[in-house]
């Protein structure tokens, strides 16, 4: 399980990294005093992007982690964690996909969006996963393994989106949904897991046990208010 989380997890900032990266992002169409026009490279080139059309193209994944995060940490409670990590996978893959097919701002701004919803379903429920299934002893360990690959997949983003950057930029974006689709795959395929904090079984014994608990404490309380009354009632007499 930390393996195949640790892997996703690295896709997930090597594309935040390949995003930025030169050989993707490129430079802006520019001509020079003497006259000399560059046709710009990468997605700058491609789409005349100005300088906030480049920084809402490398940000707008932001926009839909923090809307859909919430919702499927909420929708965790009734769904099957590992498959709405399979949906987001999903989503993640063909949102991807679309961005090296996107044509202008518009286009690729919305797929950088979708990036981000299909994120947010692995972000918000893979750490608890592994908090969960992790030995005692290694726990800290594995969740470190686990977060080093932010800064591992951004500097590696940055490498693989100058190598395939070269050929095309739109290449870089294709090969990533090749190497997430398995993953996406598996979170449909696989054995069903339940987070242990929101396990029916266990929501239920904990209710049992605070009946239980209400029940005897009640019980105690007349037992309590019965001998008081004897108390005083002697006290008189």
């Amino acid at each position: 399980l930390l393996a195949i989380f640790c892997i996703i997890n690295l896709l997930n900032y090597i594309d935040r990294g390949t995003i930025a990266s030169n050989g993707v992002n490129g430079s802006r169409r520019s001509c020079s005093k003497s006259g000399t026009c560059s046709s710009g490279s990468g997605i700058q080139g491609d789409f005349d992007l100005n300088n906030f059309e480049d920084g809402v193209i490398s940000s707008a994944f932001m926009v839909g982690l923090l809307v859909a995060s919430p919702i499927f940490a909420s929708l965790a409670k009734s769904v099957n964690p590992f498959r709405l990590i399979g949906v987001g996978l999903t989503v993640w893959t063909l949102a991807v996909a679309f961005c090296g097919f996107s044509f202008n701002f518009w286009s690729i701004a919305i797929s950088r969006m979708l990036v981000g919803v299909g994120e947010a379903s692995f972000i918000s429920l893979a750490a608890p996963f592994i908090d969960d299934n992790a030995p005692v002893a290694q726990r800290t360990a594995w969740l470190g393994t686990f977060y080093m690959c932010i800064p591992t997949g951004v500097a590696v983003g940055y490498v693989y989106g100058g190598l395939v950057g070269s050929f095309s930029w739109r290449l870089a974006f294709w090969l990533e949904a090749i190497l997430m689709l398995p993953f996406a795959i598996l979170g449909f395929v696989m054995k069903p897991l339940q987070l242990k904090g929101l396990s029916p079984a266990r929501s239920k014994i904990v209710l049992t046990v605070a009946d239980g608990c209400s029940e005897d404490q009640g019980a105690l309380d007349v037992y309590m208010d019965l001998n008081y009354l004897k108390a005083v009632y002697e006290s008189f007499h």
